[in-house]
């Protein structure tokens, strides 16, 4: 399976928080996720902003973009340029439901990389995106029907199963040695 998935989804698999569970629970797949540059830049102000806010140290925000990059370059995540129809994509999205839904740009943005790069699921626990998502037939996940609860809510997660699963698809990818 191709899927986007947007950087609270990324914080919430590589981090601890409400959402890890879930996170956790939808890697078991093995999906390869789409990267794009947008990605990449807010993830990697993510961890930083979890720096600043104190809920990691620097040496935790190294470690997860070390285990990002090894992903990364295992082919857990395959890099997709975003050409000109994205933001075509996000003026047609923003006339359309952004006074409905309240999206902001960024939310915009992941929901219309995911519609221009075709990808088979949007993956986010943002609700905005994932209204946004479902008014554009995009498969959302996870399904929210139950509420996750992990009780560290700023903890790092370098030992958990959301990476090992992670690990053991690099041999499901044919990346694996």
């Amino acid at each position: 399976m191709i899927a986007y998935a947007d950087t609270g989804f990324l914080i919430s698999l590589y981090g601890q928080d409400d959402h890890s569970v879930a996170a956790t629970a939808l890697v078991k797949s093995k999906p390869i996720f789409i990267l794009t540059a947008l990605g990449e830049a807010e993830f990697t102000n993510a961890l930083e902003l979890r720096v600043f806010r104190k809920g990691w140290t620097r040496r935790e925000a190294r470690s997860v973009r070390d285990l990002f990059l090894q992903h990364h370059a295992a082919g857990v995540f395959r890099p997709a340029p975003l050409g000109s129809e994205v933001w075509e994509k996000v003026l047609a999205l923003a006339r359309c439901h952004s006074s409905k839904l309240g999206t902001t740009t960024l939310d915009l943005l992941h929901v219309a990389s995911a519609l221009t790069l075709k990808t088979d699921a949007f993956y986010s626990f943002d609700k905005r995106q994932r209204k946004l998502a479902k008014a554009q037939q995009l498969r959302v996940l996870p399904e929210l029907r139950r509420q996750f609860h992990s009780p560290n809510k700023s903890s790092l997660c370098l030992f958990c199963p959301c990476l090992l699963f992670l690990a053991s698809g690099l041999l499901a990818h044919g990346t694996g040695q």
